[in-house]
């Protein structure tokens, strides 16, 4: 089949999230399967882009509103990302320096939408698949069908994934004079209580929506940012797909971030290693357990509770374990967390902003994870501390639920805690300094985890089975 994923991220292009993980890993291992899977993606102002060879491969002007628009389609010319990876720049609405502004983005992701959709309908043959990525690219479903100009891409079959469904897109009905002509009998399914809710057009129009773990599907079900009843009555074409992970990328064999590779035979020597060198660095212990958290500082991923929980674990456990934080967000947080560095110096440190290379070797490094997510769709930094021997400590929600099992039952390996609190946190900490100091027991986890197999060759079947069936 030839699929065209559209997205607004992908790795290592531009990256936010774990949505540009995911764009940037299946669509490679689809064409290792025998498919032929491409990238469509704004064009931005990366590192990326300004580093490698780019050809031309159209250009057009596009009606938008009032507005005349000129759009240039941009191939990578080497296919060093195992696929086909094509940019869509348009001056003044692409070519930012971030991948997501707080005022036009209404403008930006539709612009791209349509330019990408004017592009495909000159190619003389027609894909057999548009998978669209989050609220960015979901209106294209409605497009295709319903306004006239890309009429060629009607019978195109569209997939649509839900990496988080709390964004969806909204917009004032004002700006739907940015969209080319369609057939008014349907602006219905464009509207979700008085505004255009470029999601739940896309689970209306799609001939399959999917999400990214199988529990986050049926807890859209009942907690779904005022789509509940559109889930429930769509049920039928909604598929949970788990994420995968890049085992390229993330390999603790090969990994290009890191100085000492490792296996699961040297994992203890090799990780105690990168611990001692990320202790000296941060100043901590390294004889102690080492807890880390990587990702955004934002409510969703419980981070407002680390300042407090981290404090509270260290102080309960007299000091006896390591906390390093790794992220930015909430301005609130990251001045809490900065702050904390003085309190708890010796058993805490934190960096905050974004270091690609920083968290490959924190995964290295750590004996643990911590994850207090309020919401997780699929979640992947558990699946890479997986895979790096590092054991997670998660809440028990969305993928996070599907993809660790608590160390107290049957065949259990991580940590997992029922509330996104303080309190949770505080008692994970305690279960985890007990299996630490258990060291026979810990180092037998370890090289179990390392042994799973969470790449995206289960889910790239499980999706071929969606796109042949829509």
């Amino acid at each position: 089949m030839e699929i065209i994923h559209l997205s607004a991220e992908c790795y290592p292009v531009a990256k936010v999230g774990g949505l540009g993980d995911v764009v940037g890993a299946l669509p490679k291992y689809q064409c290792q399967a025998g498919h032929y899977a491409k990238v469509v993606m704004p064009a931005y102002n990366t590192k990326f882009m300004h580093q490698n060879q780019w050809r031309k491969e159209y250009e057009q002007d596009i009606s938008f509103g009032s507005y005349r628009l000129h759009y240039e389609v941009l191939k990578e010319k080497t296919n060093k990302l195992g696929f086909d990876l094509y940019c869509v720049l348009i001056d003044g609405l692409t070519n930012r320096d971030s991948v997501y502004s707080e005022n036009d983005d209404t403008e930006r992701f539709l612009a791209f939408q349509i330019a990408t959709l004017d592009w495909m309908s000159q190619w003389k043959h027609q894909p057999d698949v548009i998978h669209c990525h989050d609220h960015h690219t979901a209106l294209v479903p409605f497009m295709i069908q319903h306004c006239g100009r890309f009429q060629r891409l009607s019978k195109v079959k569209t997939v649509f994934t839900i990496h988080n469904g709390q964004y969806q897109g909204w917009f004032d009905w004002s700006k739907v004079i940015y969209l080319p002509a369609f057939d008014k009998w349907k602006a219905g399914l464009l509207d979700w209580s008085s505004i255009i809710n470029p999601m739940a057009s896309a689970i209306r129009c799609a001939d399959a929506v999917t999400t990214v773990s199988w529990s986050y599907m049926h807890e859209l079900m009942e907690k779904a940012n005022g789509l509940e009843a559109l889930f429930q009555q769509l049920h039928y074409k909604c598929y949970g797909v788990l994420n995968g992970i890049d085992f390229e990328v993330w390999n603790p064999e090969s990994d290009i971030y890191l100085q000492h590779h490792y296996t699961v035979e040297n994992v203890q020597e090799v990780k105690q290693q990168h611990k001692e060198e990320i202790c000296e660095i941060f100043e901590l212990d390294a004889k102690k357990p080492l807890i880390v958290f990587i990702g955004r500082l934002v409510s969703e991923k419980g981070a407002d509770l680390l300042p407090d929980a981290i404090g509270r674990a260290l102080y309960e456990t007299h000091g006896q374990v390591n906390y390093l934080v790794l992220g930015s967000g909430d301005t609130r947080v990251e001045n809490q967390l900065a702050s904390l560095k003085y309190l708890c110096k010796g058993i805490y440190n934190c960096f905050i902003g974004y270091n690609e290379a920083l968290s490959h070797r924190m995964y290295a490094a750590a004996d643990f994870i911590v994850m207090p997510s309020r919401v997780e769709p699929c979640g992947l930094n558990q699946m890479y501390a997986l895979r790096y021997g590092t054991i997670p400590m998660v809440r028990s929600t969305g993928g996070l639920k599907d993809t660790v099992t608590d160390y107290g039952e049957p065949e259990g390996f991580g940590i997992r805690f029922d509330h996104a609190s303080t309190n949770d946190i505080i008692i994970s900490t305690h279960r985890a300094l007990q299996l630490y100091q258990d060291q026979p027991r810990f180092q037998s986890l370890r090289k179990l985890i390392m042994s799973f197999n969470n790449s995206w060759e289960k889910s790239q079947e499980r999706y071929e089975r969606i796109y042949k069936n829509a």
